[in-house]
């Protein structure tokens, strides 16, 4: 029968793989679940990063005299 999720295998290196084990045991969870948890959160880590470095980079071509209203920038 066909899984309705995509699937990945990854390669792990033996400790990275036991330090997994032993933390989803410690949840209660599975290795795959708790494989998918800790990617979540590491792409959200990245968007954070991403839209940080968008924001510092608008910050600094901001200018005072020269701002943007609301109804120009969305006309």
């Amino acid at each position: 029968m066909p899984t309705k999720n995509p699937r990945v295998n990854v390669v792990l290196d033996p400790e990275i793989y036991g330090l997994l084990s032993k933390l989803a045991q410690s949840q209660g969870i599975s290795l795959s679940l708790f494989s998918r948890d800790l990617i979540k959160e590491a792409l959200e880590i990245r968007e954070d990063i991403y839209w940080q470095n968008e924001a510092e980079k608008r910050e600094n071509t901001f200018s005072a005299k020269k701002p943007l209203f609301h109804k120009d920038v969305w006309k």
